[in-house]
């Protein structure tokens, strides 16, 4: 009887699957908008219908490159402890601790710092000054989850990272995020960061002379403190970029900055959002009631520049 039944449901069940594998296809194909104001260069690049990255055979992550060690976290109260003896924020859930490792700067700062995914192309993952590693978590599983190596540090005096006097070296933070990606294999690396995040990422990115495939700047200013200027560094990468910026942000006075690094820009392929949500870095697709969208078109970004 429970055969019969069985051979029944199969019946009724496949077309019904069919269609609606025909009706998810369709809306892939058409072209994503976001309801902001979008300022596009000639060279926009294309984001529909893109395809995404699936490396099946992609090793997994290497062991940390650094042991486990004690030091003085930021926020203790916020830090807790690994299996394996690594310091990671609690904001992190417990099924992505294991991917918590410690990296060490070139000042021998320690940091905190989740390693995502695997595979040949990675992805720097930077948050805001006063943020934290969790700023930029829902979009990194999500490109863990697509097939890219993801790496997301978090900033000296920040969470679970070591506290430190040298607060202005944070160049030297996302300089040691490229090369924990490129020492788990990365051979095209993709820069992303929140505020001074994306600033850091863009200087970092271009000292290194690392093999650059696309830029995503929110809401980061052209300089970072006294001695961080992202304007130099801007000019030398070429790759698809894109800068996202509310005008409410500060009274305006993010804006200002962020146009500033997009009219210095090198790509060729790149463009400016100017997203009404009014919120700053992250915020504005964490926060904001369509931030989705947002999300959706960054992510959709990152997928074309690498393709």
């Amino acid at each position: 009887m429970y055969k019969k039944r069985d051979s029944r449901v199969k019946t009724l069940l496949i077309p019904l699957l069919i269609v609606m594998l025909l009706s998810t296809f369709g809306c892939a194909a058409e072209q994503f908008g976001i309801e902001s104001e979008n300022q596009s260069s000639p060279h926009t690049l294309t984001l529909s219908e893109t395809p995404l990255n699936t490396n099946s055979e992609a090793d997994p992550p290497l062991e940390s490159a650094n042991p486990s060690v004690s030091y003085e976290t930021s926020w203790p109260d916020r830090t807790v402890k690994t299996e394996n003896g690594y310091l990671v924020n609690s904001c992190v859930p417990e099924e992505l601790r294991e991917h918590a490792t410690t990296l060490k700067a070139r000042d021998n700062t320690y940091l905190s710092a989740l390693v995502l995914g695997s595979g040949s192309d990675g992805i720097l993952l930077a948050h805001e000054q006063g943020y934290s590693i969790c700023s930029f978590l829902e979009v990194g599983t999500k490109l863990a989850d697509q097939g890219y190596l993801v790496v997301i540090p978090e900033y000296r005096s920040h969470g679970a990272s070591q506290i430190t006097e040298n607060t202005e070296s944070i160049d030297l933070d996302a300089e040691a995020a490229l090369d924990e990606l490129t020492r788990q294999g990365a051979k095209r690396i993709f820069l992303a960061g929140a505020s001074c995040g994306g600033t850091t990422a863009i200087i970092a990115g271009a000292r290194q002379d690392l093999p650059i495939q696309g830029l995503l700047i929110l809401s980061s200013p052209a300089q970072c403190g006294p001695t961080l200027d992202a304007i130099p560094s801007v000019k030398k990468i070429k790759a698809p970029s894109l800068f996202v910026v509310s005008p409410g942000d500060m009274q305006g006075a993010v804006e200002k900055h962020v146009r500033k690094l997009y009219e210095a820009s090198g790509a060729e392929h790149k463009e400016l959002i100017i997203d009404e949500s009014g919120f700053h870095g992250t915020d504005m697709f964490k926060l904001d009631e369509h931030g989705d969208k947002l999300q959706t078109k960054i992510i959709k970004f990152i997928n074309a520049a690498f393709h």
